[in-house]
């Protein structure tokens, strides 16, 4: 890790780092656009055929009667798996199904004015495609991070893909009761779940994380089929003004062995502090390869000049994770994907069993969104109904908008409807005098 300070003769270099750590994102995706462009073209318009070459040349798959994993292998595996790590297993989905049904929003309906009634209903989208990496290491937990949300949300059809699921995700699989599971990846991966094969239906949305080349293919997708969010390499910043130099380490270390393009940065005002903790990551790092990579092209510790500007700082990176020191300090957060609170709050729980999404935004886009939740996987759909007076006192008002727009055919809809409740209210008023 490298120090940077603020204030002082380093000033113009920190702001320098400053800006390039929140331009981070999207310029590694060009550079692997144009092969993606020509895999998801391919498999588009060649289906089947496309979408087997590819397997077979990416990922390792020649035997096409292994591509659809079947509920024997699901349930071998969870039988084949350790006692302890089901039960770990079965503890994760249960948190993160608790977690799920509390933000499940609510229909509602409610009375706005004379003769008006607005609300709401809840309905979940048809089908879903769940991304797991298989990679560097087996990732089980994505699984559950992705599928159970989808499952509270009531998504009919779940499918999840992986090009070399490891057994673990299998297991997991079997205790979600995944029924379609296809051992696929890559951009032909996503390609096939957007537009789909002779062999594998396409899906209404894509969720979940994945290398460049996934990440690039939901970037040109989007357009033809939804996705949860452009995820990039994992990022934690940690700002700690009384932190414990060992334990900040031990976070900044974990999130940098995912991958050597993970950011690690802690943010405080005190030098020492700042000196400890690099210190601890590169004795914590000796024998993690990855780690130690990310740390060294990524880690930064950064040394504010007060409280209020480690803050700012703070929230102009956005963080995918973010430590702090007490609750009190969540009130101050405006941009991050999860927050933890104190030192008791490993980050690697939340990446397990806390409950609140793993699947979260990279990248700078924790400015506008939040992480994977059962809101991604259901539509709001707003509902009003009007009656004669409710149209009789508001419809007057709306047709003059679109007058004033130049919808002349806005404005006759409405006074048509006006005109038959002014009826309606006349021929009720004259029952009324008889």
């Amino acid at each position: 890790m490298r120090l940077i300070r603020t204030q002082g003769r380093g000033a113009r270099d920190a702001a320098a780092a400053l800006a390039q750590l929140e331009r981070r994102g999207g310029a590694a995706l060009d550079a692997v656009m144009p092969a993606v462009q020509r895999i998801v073209k391919d498999v588009r318009r060649g289906g089947d055929r496309a979408m087997f070459r590819y397997a077979a040349k990416l990922d390792g798959l020649t035997d096409r009667e292994r591509f659809r994993v079947s509920a024997e292998e699901m349930a071998e595996a969870w039988a084949g798996t350790d006692a302890g790590l089901r039960d770990a297993l079965t503890t994760a989905a249960r948190q993160i199904r608790a977690f799920a049904k509390k933000q499940m929003p609510k229909a509602w309906s409610a009375r706005a004015g004379s003769g008006l009634t607005v609300g709401q209903v809840v309905r979940a989208i048809d089908s879903v495609g769940c991304y797991v990496p298989s990679g560097r290491h087996p990732l089980p937990s994505t699984l559950l991070m992705t599928a159970i949300p989808a499952q509270v949300a009531g998504v009919a059809r779940i499918v999840a893909v992986s090009p070399k699921p490891a057994k673990e995700t299998l297991a997991a699989a079997h205790l979600l009761g995944i029924t379609e599971f296809y051992r696929v990846g890559g951009a032909h991966g996503i390609a096939a779940l957007a537009y789909g094969t002779e062999t594998l239906a396409r899906v209404d949305k894509i969720v979940g994380p994945g290398n460049l080349y996934v990440t690039a293919a939901k970037r040109l997708v989007a357009f033809d089929c939804a996705i949860d969010m452009l995820a990039g390499p994992t990022e934690i910043v940690v700002t700690s003004e009384r932190g414990d130099a060992a334990e900040i380490a031990t976070d900044l270390v974990a999130q940098a062995e995912h991958d050597p393009e993970a950011v690690a940065i802690f943010v405080t005002t005190r030098e020492e502090l700042a000196k400890q903790v690099i210190a601890e990551t590169e004795a914590q790092s000796k024998r993690n390869a990855v780690a130690k990579e990310a740390l060294r092209r990524n880690g930064v510790a950064i040394v504010a000049g007060s409280v209020e500007e480690a803050r700012e700082i703070t929230n102009r990176l956005a963080p995918e994770h973010l430590t702090v020191d007490s609750a009190e300090d969540v009130e101050w957060v405006k941009s991050a994907g999860s927050v933890f609170v104190g030192g008791w709050s490993a980050q690697p729980m939340g990446d397990y069993i806390s409950g609140p999404n793993h699947t979260l935004p990279t990248g700078g886009m924790a400015r506008v969104r939040g992480g994977l939740s059962v809101n991604d996987f259901v539509k709001l759909i707003t509902v009003q109904e009007y009656a004669a007076e409710g149209i009789a006192e508001l419809g007057e008002k709306a047709a003059l908008l679109g007058d004033a727009e130049g919808l002349t055919a806005h404005a006759a809809a409405i006074r048509m409807r006006v005109k038959r409740a002014s009826g309606a209210n006349s021929k009720a008023g004259g029952r009324s005098r008889g």
